[in-house]
């Protein structure tokens, strides 16, 4: 399988008052296409400073990142909004914004200085709002959506992107059960049918066993990429299950 993420003695975190702060360090880690990899950990371990480390959003404290050839550090944001999209938790808001100007969006990359889709763009628009069930709120302004058809919403904006890795911050934190299943189903089969990368960190332990490739389990400790079915073998994974699993 194609590497797509390349990570080499890398420690990521923020930088206060003239210090860097390391929440995560000397990691040395590859992921490739037609991957589903769950990333989990207690909260504050480091899940989202790396997620947002690999999308370019944070500088990094030492080490590299390289997505599909291209060093994220030394990378343009509009080379790398080509290569990797990112879903955060964070709620936004904007006057008068529709549920479609939210997935236009994505498009944004790849169109010219007055953000003009072309009718091939408009359908990756429409592909992305149908896979994620938003066909009957495309005209809905944001801020009338629930938490649950926000995520959705943020979540058709990175299809429609369409890059190789995507990047989702507990996706299916504002879903219901059923929801959540459909969202993973969905994810796996991108995977698998697109050859793409993705990463989510969620606190779902049983869904990302259910459908995950791997995981990433963070503690305090270390940091390992595993198989799923190794995971009730691991003993940092059960720590974090507390013995639910």
């Amino acid at each position: 399988m194609k590497e797509l993420i390349s990570i080499s003695q890398l420690s990521v975190g923020y930088h206060k008052s003239g210090e860097n702060l390391a929440v995560l360090k000397d990691l040395n880690l590859s992921f490739h296409a037609s991957q589903l990899v769950g990333i989990v950990g207690l909260n504050g371990v480091g899940k989202s400073t790396l997620l947002k480390s690999i999308a370019g959003l944070l500088p990094l404290i030492s080490g590299e990142i390289i997505i599909d050839g291209i060093k994220v550090q030394n990378a343009s944001y509009e080379l790398l909004a080509k290569k990797v999209s990112i879903v955060l938790t964070q709620k936004f808001g904007g006057f008068n914004l529709r549920v479609i100007d939210v997935v236009r969006a994505g498009r944004m990359p790849y169109t010219n200085a007055f953000n003009q889709l072309t009718p091939a763009q408009e359908a990756v628009v429409e592909s992305a709002i149908t896979m994620c069930g938003l066909g009957k709120y495309r005209n809905t302004y944001i801020s009338e959506l629930s938490d649950g058809y926000f995520q959705r919403t943020v979540i058709a904006k990175a299809l429609a992107q369409q890059t190789e890795v995507m990047l989702l911050d507990e996706p299916s934190a504002y879903l219901d059960y059923a929801s959540k299943n459909e969202l993973m189903i969905m994810l796996k089969g991108l995977c698998e049918e697109e050859k793409k990368c993705i990463l989510l960190s969620s606190h779902d332990l049983d869904i990302l066993l259910k459908y995950c490739h791997q995981l990433l389990v963070i503690n305090e400790q270390e940091v390992s990429l595993i198989a799923v079915g190794e995971a009730k073998q691991n003993k940092a994974f059960m720590a974090i299950a507390k013995g639910f699993i």
